[in-house]
């Protein structure tokens, strides 16, 4: 399994048990890079220290806040918005260059019908 397929399993696992997702932003708002095809990816994370590892580590976010959002609003709301805007959900992005998978939000949303 490569690390990013290790770090989307960690996602689908710990949301449901955290019941939330965290992000991160700035004054200009929540990042959403693109990739070498110009698809952008909004960052999404299972853990507050998961994020904040990057923070601290990719010079492109230092400076960013970590923030939290119930499990709730992110399906409800976040992930229509984000397909609506045509962005891929980053998950459990990681390392020097903050990578991993990006996943279409109706994917995504997918993973978690069945939440309590």
């Amino acid at each position: 399994m490569s690390l990013s397929a290790a770090h989307s399993a960690a996602f689908r696992r710990e949301v449901p048990r955290e019941g939330r997702v965290w992000s991160i932003r700035d004054a200009a708002g929540h990042p959403a890079p693109a990739d070498e095809a110009g698809r952008r990816a909004m960052p999404f994370w299972s853990k507050s220290s998961r994020a904040e590892r990057v923070v601290g580590a990719v010079p492109a976010y230092r400076g960013f806040d970590v923030v939290e959002i119930p499990v709730d609003d992110w399906l409800d709301s976040w992930l229509p918005g984000l397909r609506s805007d045509g962005l891929l959900v980053g998950v459990n992005w990681a390392g020097a260059r903050a990578t991993g998978f990006d996943v279409a939000p109706e994917q995504v949303a997918g993973w978690f019908t069945e939440l309590p």
